[in-house]
């Protein structure tokens, strides 16, 4: 009879020991994720809203911004996910950011996925591209102070989609990629969004997000992937953006669905949930994520966030690209850090000074790409 190999056994009890710390505070309660990871080109949509050039000076100085806030951050966000480029640059004052974020224990991640790529043999779907040298890539990441690591697939929810191929494509390319930051020393978040797009209901996202959790569970499985040592990055179970009866749901609905989702696919071993904003506004990302930790049902996992425009739009809106707004820019990511801090425990209380301006402004971005 052949031998069986188990689930992560393939790595030392120090490899697996050090995986799983990582992964646990990352997710440690009231704690969450700044994805700062976005790439040029995605940069270059955040300035242009704001009338600042993207060059990569403008973009260091925005992240440097981020990253020389008052280590109170820290009592809210738990890591942050790089882009390349953000991993290698420095303050004004010549510190690395890598070191900056160590310095106030949060944890330095990368982004690794190359972006997404048609898939052959699908209508209009995709699959994400970058295995070939990520082996190599995740070593040196990890050398120059990177922990965890993060890849997104994306799927669409349609008439005919997303098909059977397309579901078992990126659930697999995931489980390759999870395995593959784990031989390296790096922490995988695995991103299986489902794209908000569309005049779906509830019901139809729900049943649609089970299948794909189910898939990519199931590939991890196949992989012998440590799931202890993971993190999951899914989409909220929301409408469609153009479900006539969108504006029906309420946060309560919206935390029944997704986290009925997750007790039917998601192992208990896993130490969390950082889920996506998936272009909701500010403000509904803290609403839903506080409802889905205030919802009375088995919840096994940490549950919390891992935002990028809902954690920055009222930050870029008050920074304005102008060294003199500085600090109105740091004390609008502070601000929102802080409410979704308070989310991730279920604790948030919403008053009408927290919804103003950008922080109720939809962030949604039709077939959004990076």
């Amino acid at each position: 009879m052949a031998t069986l190999v188990s689930t992560g056994t393939w790595l030392t009890d120090a490899e697996k020991a050090e995986l799983r710390a990582t992964a646990e505070g990352i997710v440690a309660t009231g704690k969450g994720l700044l994805a700062a990871d976005e790439s040029t080109g995605t940069m270059g949509k955040r300035f242009a809203n704001i009338g600042v050039e993207n060059t990569e000076e403008n973009r260091r100085k925005y992240r440097q911004l981020l990253f020389t806030c008052n280590p109170v951050m820290a009592e809210s966000i738990s890591g942050a996910i790089l882009f390349h480029e953000t991993l290698y640059q420095k303050s004004d004052s010549g510190v690395p950011f890598v070191k900056m974020l160590n310095d106030m224990k949060i944890i330095p991640g990368i982004k690794v996925d190359k972006g997404v790529v048609p898939l052959a043999g699908t209508n209009g779907e995709t699959t994400t591209q970058g295995m070939d040298d990520l082996g190599k890539r995740c070593k040196q990441y990890y050398e120059d102070g990177a922990r965890f690591a993060k890849w997104r697939c994306v799927l669409k929810i349609g008439e005919h989609t997303p098909s059977p191929l397309s579901i078992l494509e990126n659930a697999n390319v995931l489980a390759r990629y999870a395995s593959t930051c784990q031989q390296n020393g790096l922490v995988p978040i695995v991103e299986p969004e489902v794209l908000p797009d569309g005049t779906h209901d509830l019901a139809r996202c729900q049943a649609v997000s089970e299948k794909v959790l189910a898939a990519v569970y199931k590939a991890l499985s196949d992989h012998n992937v440590y799931l202890e040592g993971t993190l999951l990055k899914p989409n909220m179970v929301t409408p469609g953006m153009d479900c006539p009866k969108r504006s029906d749901y309420t946060p309560e609905d919206i935390a029944r669905a997704t986290v009925t989702a997750l007790q039917r696919t998601m192992p208990a071993a896993v130490p969390g949930v950082t889920f996506l904003s998936g272009g909701q506004s500010e403000e509904e990302a803290s609403r839903n994520l506080n409802a889905i930790n205030q919802y009375q049902g088995k919840k096994p996992w940490k549950l919390t966030f891992s935002y990028g425009r809902a954690l920055q739009a009222s930050t870029l809106a008050a920074w304005k690209g102008q060294d003199a707004l500085v600090d109105a820019g740091q004390e609008a990511f502070l601000k929102r850090a802080s409410i979704n801090g308070k989310a991730a425990a279920g604790q948030y209380i919403t008053d009408s000074a927290s919804a103003q301006g950008a922080a109720q402004t939809s962030l949604h971005v039709a077939n959004h790409m990076y």
